[in-house]
């Protein structure tokens, strides 16, 4: 690993190559470790090697999209799904674990870490010498940020890099830094968390599987979205009209208590659920605080979810025809 030796600390790449360090050791402490004679050290070693998802995480959500930007997409497109196969053999094991099935486990364990052994090779080997490479020192100080607030497999956050910089989380709205995009950013509205145009906007909204309706600082309605199915129905009259005027009189005490409690500090949330026309209705009630705690009004969030109280154990794959 020549081209890793001169990584300085805290270098993203030099982090996945601890961490593998750190794999290696738990996998080969797990192997030495008598399950029946010492099983709280080895459920101990075995929820660390399972901090592997934050290895991952941070390839599929950092590593990922910044190669894509210089064309190299494979590593999403097969890697991730290689990424998932060890999910499943993890999750696997933990049930073993759980179920205290030790002779089966064993054998889960030995797939898992010939599976770990072979990614960590494909990574020292191929993914991070190439995107070495590939990237500039720009996108891995960027990345770096990023990487904050997924975590590593470690206790405690590596050394920051680039050395001078301080080791901190800096909150999306404080975050002024220029990050280069695929896409032009005339006409979009500047976001929290990204960048959209008015129509994507209206599209997300329109297209939102929940009614929402948002009640401003001033109890006055200032939006709805119009979907195909809404919950309840609502018409263009109740923007701009007070939102006590919009609920039957049996109802409106409630709201007006909602209101009041959220004003006062003492509340942010309000949950009830009904049935209605035949349809298990789930009703949220969220309050809207700036970043200095300032009440700025309330949204209502309303949605059908008669078909999800009917789902039972899991589908993975798509049932289309």
């Amino acid at each position: 690993m020549n081209q890793f030796t001169n990584l300085p600390e805290g270098h993203p790449v030099r982090v996945y190559l601890e961490e593998n360090q750190l794999i290696r050791g738990l996998m080969a402490s797990i192997n030495s470790i008598d399950i029946d004679k010492n099983p709280d050290e080895f459920k101990e070693k075995f929820k660390r090697l399972c901090l592997v998802e934050k290895h991952f995480a941070r390839k599929e959500n950092q590593l990922f999209p910044y190669l894509e930007q210089y064309g190299w997409t494979s590593p999403s497109q097969n890697m991730w799904a290689f990424h998932d196969d060890i999910r499943a053999i993890v999750k696997q094991a933990r049930n073993l674990v759980e179920s205290d099935e030790k002779e089966s486990l064993m054998m889960v364990l030995q797939n898992l870490f010939r599976n770990l052994e072979h990614i960590m090779q494909v990574e020292e080997g191929r993914l991070l010498p190439r995107a070495l490479e590939m990237l500039q020192v720009d996108d891995w100080k960027e990345m770096r940020d990023g990487d904050e607030e997924i975590g590593w497999m470690f206790d405690e956050a590596p050394t920051a890099y680039p050395a001078h910089v301080k080791d901190e989380y800096i909150h999306p709205s404080q975050d002024t830094k220029k990050r280069k995009l695929p896409f032009s950013l005339d006409g979009r509205i500047d976001l929290e968390q990204g960048h959209m145009l008015p129509e994507q906007i209206n599209w997300l909204l329109k297209f939102m599987p929940v009614d929402i309706t948002y009640v401003d600082e001033n109890d006055v309605v200032i939006f709805y979205n119009r979907g195909e199915d809404r919950v309840f129905p609502r018409s263009a009259g109740i923007i701009g009209r007070e939102v006590k005027f919009c609920h039957p009189p049996k109802s409106v005490d409630q709201v007006l208590m909602i209101l009041r409690e959220f004003k006062a500090g003492r509340r942010d949330e309000a949950e009830f659920w009904i049935t209605f026309k035949g349809k298990f209705i789930h009703i949220r009630y969220f309050a809207i605080r700036d970043d200095e705690g300032n009440y700025k009004g309330v949204i209502e969030v309303s949605q059908d979810v008669t078909h999800i109280r009917e789902l039972e154990g899991q589908q993975r794959l798509l049932d289309w025809e």
